[in-house]
């Protein structure tokens, strides 16, 4: 699977991540509200916003979303995890976007495109988010995604971090609310 296409819809560029892309991305993740439900919850410092943009350029499937009339990068997202097995699954995850974006279809916007380009070839798409991220939770179930299991990962400042899997299928995709 192509995990660094260009993709366009009416509004949006998402392309490939480059290393040009650090001090756009890092001007929208300093705003400590993005991250505030998110269990890491001070990417917006430069040292842990750092580390988390050099993982996702190793990723090999960060994506920078740019917003078409003002050609300016207002956020990321990224395909990650690909397993061909079974019909193929492929994981969305790690978007963040400028508040200025929040509530204007933005989000939707970009994951129509991302989905459409990932279930042309696989069967199931899956994103991880924080249980206590509910403004993602929130996001996730307006587009139809189905809340399948939950698992503890590592801790964060000593405190417990679980994540939620949410899933939309190739099927659910063609007749949910995305459609």
């Amino acid at each position: 699977m192509d995990r660094q296409p260009t993709l366009e819809t009416e509004r949006l560029l998402i392309r490939p991540m480059a290393q040009d892309d650090r001090e756009a991305l890092f001007a929208v993740a300093s705003d400590p509200m993005v991250w505030e439900q998110h269990p890491i919850h001070d990417r917006w410092r430069r040292e842990v916003f750092d580390r988390f943009f050099d993982e996702c350029l190793a990723s090999g499937g960060g994506l920078a979303v740019i917003r078409k009339d003002t050609g300016r990068v207002v956020g990321a997202s990224r395909y990650d995890v690909y397993d061909p097995e079974e019909g193929g699954v492929v994981e969305i995850g790690w978007t963040y976007l400028e508040r200025a974006c929040w509530g204007k279809g933005i989000n939707t916007e970009m994951k129509r495109a991302m989905l459409a380009h990932a279930l042309s070839q696989v069967a199931v798409v899956e994103f991880r988010v924080g249980d206590t991220n509910y403004r993602s939770r929130n996001a996730l179930e307006a587009i139809g995604a189905e809340r399948t299991r939950s698992y503890e990962v590592d801790r964060y400042q000593g405190k417990r971090v679980v994540h939620l899997v949410y899933e939309i299928t190739r099927e659910s995709f063609a007749s949910g609310p995305l459609a």
